[in-house]
């Protein structure tokens, strides 16, 4: 028999658990299909380099998760199946120069600010979080809501009520600067930029784009008021007690299941085909997938799609591709700086001078000269990763070619594809930037595992050329018009079908927002007794 539910939802990552959980927490029947053999998406936690040592696969810090919609809907009954955070009430993140400069921000923003050379940057940035807290239920409406809503509207008018004209016309010009260029007219020292530009790279943006103005002051507030909470025992138990909740509420999980096509009847979406069967959804199909597959491949070719919807997801561009590399040290490293031990995340970086280097050597096809290593210390919150007394790093680059053609620095052969060689001289380099000021680390490597851009887009169809974040996050890709001017709602043109995941709003990052959105939208139709 062929099974039928209220929903079929498309794609395991975080979206599509999300809106999976809650619309069976709101009494539908779910279907969630995975093509790949495990839950999840880019969430995982596996033992990579040595036994022993825990490593969480892909991303693995939950701020934006444990400030959203999805956690106020979900948390209390992700909790009862198990899911427990580790977190920081000090210091959370750090920037080092190559210089050997040290920036460290901490829980407490007083304290941060307290490290800023001149006194009117220290109240100037006090200021600023003030400012979008004071505003936060407006302006977090609009980055988190349906951007073409009434609700939208809603909040644009809560916005001029309390900053009038001039102060709505501020946000929207901090929403068109670019980060270099909000921290150079905001600030008189360079304290802020060293600090946060390197921030930008885990939104998908580079120091010079529109949308940095407005992004650094949300990312620091976040980080302030939330810290860098990470799943206690690792990320895997994010996934399992998603799907402990599931099963208790019913929900139908076909994992190994990739889906072919999408079922259409008299111009509605009623369901999907994979590979082992059909699956019939009476009200709707969620699909955590790219623009292009949902318009391209998935949806057939009579669909009721506007050309112009089918055109500009062709046109869909996605950003740099990344990296990840796992290393298992014998012990905790001793950086030149001992503050650092403590850090749980750490950016190499001079700011926006050096990223944005790195970042536009990467859109040229470059392996970048002098990356922006993102050192990730998770056993600093939680120990149970590693053996005892042992260390091990998370190590994010966000700023790489998916088919390099040429090294800036001209030492290394790229051919246009990640061989084992050039993956073994590029994870040597960024070895060598982090000893720079941890020159122990050498003597305690005991093993490393890398996963290139092409490993990425080989694990997640959703990672277009090696990039993490569903596509790039430049302005004109974001906010009205991700992903597509012409189809920029969750509703797509199509009855029946939401677009949900990275590649739509509010875009990448682990807060599940376009999956609780639609979820909700979904269950408000159901009250209202109508379900589209």
């Amino acid at each position: 028999m062929t099974p039928t539910v209220d929903a079929v939802v498309v794609g395991s990552g975080v979206n599509g658990l999300v809106a999976a959980a809650e619309l069976a927490q709101g009494g539908w029947s779910v279907a969630l299909v995975e093509g790949a053999g495990r839950l999840g998406g880019f969430i995982a936690g596996e033992e990579r380099t040595l036994p022993g040592y825990l490593h969480d696969t892909y991303s693995s810090w939950h701020p934006l998760f444990v400030s959203g919609g999805a956690y106020a809907a979900l948390g209390p009954d992700l909790h009862r199946h198990g899911l427990r955070y580790r977190n920081t009430d000090g210091l959370v993140a750090g920037t080092v120069t190559d210089e050997g400069r040290v920036l460290l921000a901490h829980r407490d923003a007083a304290a941060t600010a307290e490290a800023f050379g001149h006194a009117e940057d220290r109240a100037g940035y006090l200021a600023v979080l003030r400012r979008f807290l004071d505003n936060a239920d407006a302006v977090g409406g609009i980055l988190g809501g349906e951007p073409r809503s009434p609700g939208a509207l809603r909040n644009v008018v809560k916005l001029l009520r309390r900053e009038r004209l001039r102060g709505t016309e501020a946000w929207l010009r901090d929403a068109v600067t670019s980060g270099r260029s909000y921290c150079r007219s905001a600030f008189r020292g360079d304290e802020p930029d060293l600090l946060w530009a390197p921030w930008l790279l885990h939104a998908g943006l580079a120091p010079d784009q529109a949308a940095g103005g407005l992004m650094l002051p949300v990312l620091a507030a976040t980080l302030h008021g939330f810290g860098l909470p990470v799943v206690a025992g690792g990320a895997q138990n994010f996934v399992r007690a998603f799907e402990a909740l599931l099963r208790e509420r019913g929900a139908d999980i076909r994992t190994g299941q990739p889906v072919e096509r999408l079922l259409l009847a008299d111009g509605r979406v009623t369901g999907v085909i994979t590979g082992d069967g059909t699956v019939r959804a009476r009200h709707a199909v969620l699909a955590s997938v790219t623009p292009a597959a949902l318009y391209g491949r998935l949806l057939p070719p009579d669909a009721p799609v506007p050309p112009a919807v089918r055109d500009q997801a062709r046109r869909y561009r996605p950003g740099r591709a990344a990296m990840q590399i796992h290393v298992a040290l014998s012990a905790p490293l001793r950086w030149h700086d001992e503050r650092l031990a403590d850090v749980p995340l750490i950016h190499l970086s001079d700011g926006s001078a050096s990223t944005a280097i790195a970042c536009a050597e990467a859109e040229a096809g470059l392996l970048p000269r002098r990356p922006t290593v993102v050192v990730g210390q998770q056993y600093v919150l939680d120990p149970s990763r590693v053996p005892q007394g042992a260390a091990a790093l998370w190590i994010q680059l966000q700023e790489l070619p998916y088919e390099p053609a040429g090294d800036a620095a001209g030492e290394l052969g790229a051919g246009g594809r990640w061989t084992k060689e050039l993956t073994e001289g590029y994870v040597r380099r960024v070895l060598a930037r982090i000893a720079r000021h941890a020159p122990d680390l050498p003597d305690k490597l005991l093993a490393w595992d890398a996963l290139t851009p092409s490993d990425l887009a080989v694990h997640n169809p959703n990672a277009v050329a090696g990039d993490p974040y569903g596509g790039s996050a430049e302005l004109d890709q974001s906010l009205l018009w991700r992903p597509l001017p012409a189809a920029a709602r969750h509703a797509t043109p199509v009855p029946g079908l939401w677009h949900i995941g990275a590649s739509t709003h509010p875009g990448p990052g682990l807060g599940g927002g376009s999956g609780h959105m639609v979820a909700q939208r979904l269950l408000r139709g159901t009250r209202r007794g109508s379900r589209r």
